[in-house]
Order: C-alpha cells, then structure tokens, then sequence
C-alpha cells in the first residue's frame, strides 16, 4: 500500500466474497479494509473515514442503509456503493436519499464496481420497461418498502403488513420474482 492510493472500505458478509473482490481492488488501485458487519465498518470508518465504500444491503444485525446513513454524515465527499442480491425499488430509492452514489445487484465484478465509484450523473438512456410489474413483483417491492421504513425491523414491518413473522420472513429470503420484459 502507498499513500496515493485511495481508501476503501468494502462492507459484506459474505466473506469469501469480501476476500476475492479486496483482491481484485487492490489491483484496481484501491488500499482495501474489510468488515463483515456494520458495528465493524463504524468501527473503522470512525479511525478513518473512507474515500469510496462498497457496503452490501442485508447482514446480520443492521442493515447496510444504516451504514451508508453513517458513512455520508462522516464524510459527504464518501463515494457509497450500495450492493445487494435482493435489489429492489425501495432499497435502491432509500440508499440514494442516505448518501449512496449508486446501486448494484449482484453478481458484480470489480470492473463494474470501479465504474460505479467513477460515475456521478444519471444516464437518460437507461432502458424502460414495456411491460408493467407482475403482482409478485409488486409484492415483493411493498414488502421491501415497507422493510426498509421499519429499519429492518421484521416483527414491526410484519406488525404494519399484518402477517404472520414467519410468513414474512419467508418471504424476506427468498430473492426477487423476475419480471417480464
């Protein structure tokens, strides 16, 4: 590591994960720290805070919005990466409003990471859908919203949803309907 490069803290659970994108980075330029959950990257971040951070949305504990709220009050100028395997709507709307420069859905390589950290406007060109969402999709995306309002709560978002805890935590795991395009 040398002085000139810049500080990034990458945020995942996953830590097979963790070690493989670090790596690749490094490589990229990066001087990488880990953490597996938020109490460590606040941890972290509080020593030195980060110039770009790559922070997944679900972990144990809190969420990766809560970080991403932490991380921007530290430090405006923090180019935030939220990244997930449960991408949706709400999420994507809440990290932005928390400080987040961009939004990824798994799989991700770190070319593409790199390329979100140097990305600061909007692309007009992004492609509409032609067809609206299906009704599992949308129940996916309340469900979600609705998380994310609750702060990850589950027995509060299932208290407001009016469902069965275990029902919605079901529903929690499971990955995004696909929707047709």
């Amino acid at each position: 590591m040398t002085p000139d490069q810049p500080s990034l803290l990458l945020v995942d659970d996953d830590v097979t994960f963790c070690a493989v994108m670090a790596r690749a980075l490094e490589h990229r330029g990066f001087s990488v720290k880990v953490a597996h959950d938020v109490a460590s990257a606040k941890r972290l971040a509080a020593t030195e805070p980060p110039e770009y951070a790559l922070v997944d949305l679900k972990m144990p504990g809190d969420s990766g919005l809560t970080l991403v709220r932490h991380l921007h009050a530290l430090d405006p100028e923090t180019r935030i990466v939220m990244l997930t395997g449960f991408a949706g709507i709400a999420t994507a709307v809440e990290a932005i409003k928390l400080g987040a420069t961009h939004y990824l859905a798994k799989p991700v390589d770190a070319d593409e990471v790199a390329a979100a950290f140097k990305r600061s406007d909007g692309d007009a060109r992004v492609s509409i859908m032609t067809n609206p969402l299906t009704v599992e999709r949308l129940e996916w995306e309340h469900i979600q919203r609705i998380f994310a309002q609750q702060q990850g709560n589950v027995s509060a978002t299932a208290r407001v949803l009016n469902m069965h805890r275990r029902t919605l935590q079901r529903k929690l795991a499971k990955s995004p309907p696909k929707n047709q395009e």
